[in-house]
């Protein structure tokens, strides 16, 4: 099991309930590294982050993240991706979210599945379809696979500690 890179939402430093959502569904997966992007706030998200998994925590502080709502996290994303070829790269599905993983996937070469509801140790994803009419699996078979998950899909889990 490799890396699963996992973006940070976070307002201040507070990190929001999604990413520990996405943390949760990371351990499925491999090892959760957070990435996370700001102006400033890292600190205060750190006990967060390790609380619920996160192995690493890579940071990126720069007053754009503040002027700029995508282009900077896109960047630093697929950086982080390029550095570590993880595994996995999971953002959670907010407008904001989904137009940072296209950005991620078209950088990087790679397949993306927006709006998941789940995602399965192997990759599969699950997701819920007209209008929750239907329910179907996709897996990425291009590149690493970047997938967007909806929020409130998954319950937080802190990681168990040794």
């Amino acid at each position: 099991m490799g890396e699963v890179l996992v973006l940070v939402d976070h307002v201040d430093g507070a990190v929001r309930k999604p990413t520990l959502e996405l943390l949760t569904i990371a351990r499925r997966l491999g090892d959760p590294v957070a990435v996370f992007c700001g102006g400033s706030g890292a600190d205060k998200a750190l006990d967060a982050l390790g609380r619920y998994g996160a192995t690493k925590v890579y940071v990126a502080e720069d007053p754009a993240f503040d002027e700029y709502l995508v282009a900077p996290k896109a960047e630093a994303l697929a950086a982080a991706a390029r550095a570590g070829e993880p595994a996995a790269v999971l953002v959670t599905s907010t407008p904001e979210g989904k137009e940072v993983a296209a950005r991620v996937a078209v950088k990087l070469g790679s397949g993306i599945i927006t709006d998941a509801v789940d995602v399965a140790a192997d990759g599969t994803t699950t997701q819920s379809v007209f209008a929750g009419n239907f329910t179907v699996t996709a897996k990425v078979t291009t590149g690493m696979p970047i997938v967007t998950v909806k929020p409130n899909t998954a319950t937080p889990e802190a990681a168990e500690t040794t």
